[in-house]
């Protein structure tokens, strides 16, 4: 076995190959385990206030009541569109209580995408943070939407969220005007439910509870089918490698990434919440001060971002005179984890910066570094419990541990496929695999590297450059904040390699940084133009967009 999964012998001690992907039948019968075994624990807490597993057991399911009042009936999508609120779980626990399906929707979406999304899905109702309600408005008619739920900051807040309110509507007018007859709010939805109950409904493993929609990186966003078997699975994933590291019961998980997004929505809202944790919500991750704040007022014991967030926390001055004597680790998805950021964070912190991998089809935890840091840096780990992991060349083969290809993911956590599209379904899942257009390696021991993403590939006189890799050798430069390479279009070889800069130290010229490049690069994987800004393109949750900038290049 360990000889095809060479990965096994060297997984952290208590961490078991398999986890039982069937011990339970749906994600509400873990849910309702959960709500009885922490019943007076704080579950999530945000801006101050905080609700216990006990109440967030009775408001989902007086809210999940409701939806079933409104004639929302099992099968039906649902579109939640709000940041880190406390109003989030509710709404999600609910959902999933009355039988509906989530539709998680990035606030920040333009009209365009929001119509895209909702009439792609076929969502019936919403639950949507007042500041994008207008941007509804323009896009309700196209929709089959009848019920829409509307809430604000500081609705779940008390008296503090009448002030938070009026701040955002009337001083910071961060509330454009809008119009929707027949909206009731969450709270009156809440309150409503008391007269109701959730009638039963067939609830199987292979449901789909939730469609979770791709960047559209490519073409157009595709919802990715997740169900109650892929969420249950990963959930257990997560939980068989936090559990031997001890952290749990009790413990400070702080979530700055949007719960909408999947990375923090199965890791915090689902796996560490069903450890009897405590999730601290920030409500805007980009405020870097506000997360800071959190490791003042909470002692922190584990926390989730991407790369860009822990390096801005790095480079802020108040972040290194905080308290971390709690935090056990760093948990870093969504984008490859920079050397440099992950070294310099273990100085600072004293803990641990772990690189996990996965991908929306994959719900999305495929593989990660163990968390005790005896890791390697630059890796993405070893596959988590009942997980296989390979690399194959262009017409599917597998290849020998060392050699560079496609990587693919085998596990029960794999997506049922994309909603309404077998074609984009039968490209990406082969033979029960998942394609997930990652380059990479599996090195001899089980540990896989990403060397790039196959769109991302710069092609030099023939010869293949990965961006990862150049970024690394740049941000290595101690005057570098933030880097991206491209590739653009050249006569001589097709394509050269084109860098955008991000100065933490003014005094950084051109010259001074090709000649620290070439330390470090051979000679047609040396930048051929460099582009200082003041920021880069980023998507919501801070992800570099190298696609934006080859754009930008015509």
């Amino acid at each position: 076995m360990t000889d095809q999964k060479p990965w096994l012998a060297n997984y952290p001690k208590g961490v078991p190959a398999n986890i039982d992907e069937n011990a339970y039948p749906s994600l509400v019968a873990l849910l309702e385990e959960t709500f009885k075994k922490f019943p007076n624990k704080k579950a999530f807490s945000c801006m101050g206030k905080s609700l216990t597993y006990a109440q967030i057991d009775k408001y989902s399911t007086q809210f999940g009541a409701y939806l079933q009042s409104r004639g929302l009936e099992p099968g039906d999508k649902v579109a939640l569109m709000m940041p880190n609120l406390l109003q989030y779980p509710i709404a999600l626990f609910g959902c999933l209580r009355a039988g509906l399906v989530i539709v998680n929707t990035n606030p920040l979406y333009t009209p365009r995408e929001m119509r895209h999304q909702f009439t792609d899905s076929g969502v019936k109702a919403i639950v949507i943070c007042e500041n994008f309600a207008s941007h509804l408005q323009e896009v309700l008619p196209d929709t089959q939407i009848k019920t829409v739920i509307i809430t604000s900051i500081g609705e779940m807040l008390g008296f503090k969220g009448w002030f938070v309110n009026f701040v955002i509507r009337y001083i910071k007018r961060m509330v454009p005007n809008y119009n929707l007859p027949n909206t009731v709010t969450f709270g009156y939805a809440v309150e409503q439910g008391k007269h109701f109950t959730i009638k039963p409904f067939s609830n199987t493993p292979d449901d789909v509870v939730c469609l979770q929609y791709t960047g559209g990186t490519t073409g157009v966003a595709k919802g990715a089918m997740l169900t109650n078997r892929n969420l249950v699975a990963n959930m257990m994933q997560i939980k068989a490698w936090i559990s031997p590291s001890g952290i749990g019961e009790g413990d400070i998980g702080l979530s700055p990434l949007p719960l909408y997004h999947i990375f923090a929505f199965s890791v915090n809202c689902l796996a560490l919440f069903s450890l009897g944790m405590q999730t601290v919500l920030v409500v805007n991750a980009r405020d870097i001060p506000s997360v800071i704040k959190e490791y003042k007022n909470f002692k922190v014991s584990i926390m989730t971002g991407v790369n860009t967030l822990f390096n801005a926390l790095l480079n802020h001055p108040d972040f290194a005179a905080q308290d971390f004597s709690a935090l056990r680790l760093g948990l870093g998805g969504g984008m490859a984890v920079q050397k440099v950021v992950a070294e310099k964070w273990r100085k600072v912190t004293g803990s641990p910066l772990i690189e996990g991998y996965g991908m929306t089809e994959s719900s999305p935890v495929a593989s990660v570094n163990p968390l005790d840091g005896s890791g390697r840096l630059g890796c993405i780990g070893l596959p988590v419990s009942s997980t296989d992991m390979r690399i194959v060349d262009d017409a599917g083969k597998p290849l020998p541990q060392g050699e560079i290809g496609e990587i693919q993911i085998k596990g029960p956590q794999v997506m049922k496929g994309y909603y309404n599209r077998p074609d984009a379904t039968s490209q990406m899942i082969k033979d029960g695999w998942l394609c997930t257009g990652d380059i990479g390696l599996m090195h001899p021991d089980g540990y896989f590297q990403i060397v790039d993403r196959k769109k991302d590939m710069i092609l030099v006189s023939g010869f293949n450059v990965y961006p990862n890799e150049i970024e690394d050798v740049v941000a290595e430069n101690p005057k570098v904040l933030e880097c991206a390479a491209i590739g653009v279009p050249d006569e001589k070889s097709g394509e050269v390699v084109k860098i955008f800069v991000v100065k933490k130290d003014k005094s950084l010229t051109e010259k001074e940084l090709l000649e620290h490049c070439r330390q470090g690069l051979t000679g047609y994987k040396m930048p051929k133009a460099v582009e200082f800004r003041t920021e880069l393109p980023k998507t919501n949750v801070g992800k570099i967009l190298r696609r934006k900038l080859r754009e930008e290049q015509g």
